[in-house]
């Protein structure tokens, strides 16, 4: 079982805290599919309301600490070698739909290397969690990357660009090398929860374009923990920094590369 350590017990409790509210709100969905407008403005308004319960949770806590979230303005923190990076909801156009693969994502960081992190999936009831150092855990339970080294067997998951966006190109193509010689390629909406479930072993390999720090932070730490490799798209390690990010198991990586270059 893993054991928690101050800072993760407080990222477990905020998560849990928003978890509620989201839950709650998440079921009142469907009633208003009726209603285009009514559905999208009581979405951002529970997305915001679930980032000023973590905040409120994690500021009580620590603070000193610096703050990034997908709905505020950032703050450096009296301490500024660390601050949270939280997404309250990741995979908000699923949450808009009524489709159940929706995340908390929360990451702490620590003279630029996040170093704790929480990924709360409340509909599934699955928490996964990670410290540096201290491996990769799936409600208390040690997971790791997936063994699988053959691409005929391998499972990919991606984010396709919307609407106009220059990276479409490059993701048809990197889809169309890819698609003929691996198992498959999911499209789930939630970039939190592609690199949960790559720490896990559920997919072999992730990558996707045009992301920010909150969406990926977490899951970062995830991956490593759990034996895998995470970088950039360029080949590099600077994932906030490009926006782009790969993540695999070690026995694939080369030829996941392989395969989306040109």
């Amino acid at each position: 079982m893993a054991t928690y350590t101050a800072n993760l017990n407080v990222m477990v409790k905020a998560a849990r805290s928003a978890a509620r509210g989201l839950v709650r709100d998440f079921g009142e969905v469907e009633n208003l599919q009726v209603s285009v407008k009514g559905v999208s403005d009581f979405v951002s308004n529970a997305d915001i309301k679930a980032e000023e319960i973590i905040r409120a949770d994690l500021t009580y806590a620590r603070p000193a600490y610096g703050w990034l979230g997908e709905e505020s303005t950032e703050v450096i923190g009296d301490d500024p070698s660390r601050r949270w990076i939280v997404d309250p909801l990741d995979g908000t156009t699923n949450f808009l739909h009524g489709l159940p693969h929706w995340a908390i994502s929360i990451a702490m960081e620590h003279k630029g290397e996040v170093v704790a992190a929480v990924i709360l999936d409340p509909v599934k009831d699955e928490m996964f969690t990670a410290e540096k150092g201290a491996g990769a855990w799936l409600n208390g339970r040690r997971i790791r990357v997936s063994a699988r080294r053959d691409l005929s067997e391998c499972v990919f998951a991606t984010g396709i660009p919307f609407g106009a966006k220059k990276t479409m190109p490059e993701m048809i193509g990197e889809l169309s090398r890819l698609m003929p010689q691996c198992a498959g390629v999911r499209r789930f909406g939630s970039a939190a929860l592609d690199l949960a479930y790559v720490a896990a072993g559920r997919y072999e390999g992730y990558w996707e374009r045009e992301l920010n720090a909150y969406d990926v932070a977490a899951g970062l730490l995830l991956v490593r923990e759990a034996g895998g490799y995470v970088g950039d798209l360029n080949g590099g390690k600077d994932v906030f920094g490009t926006g782009t990010v790969l993540a695999s198991n070690a026995e694939v990586n080369a030829r996941f590369v392989k395969a989306l270059r040109k």
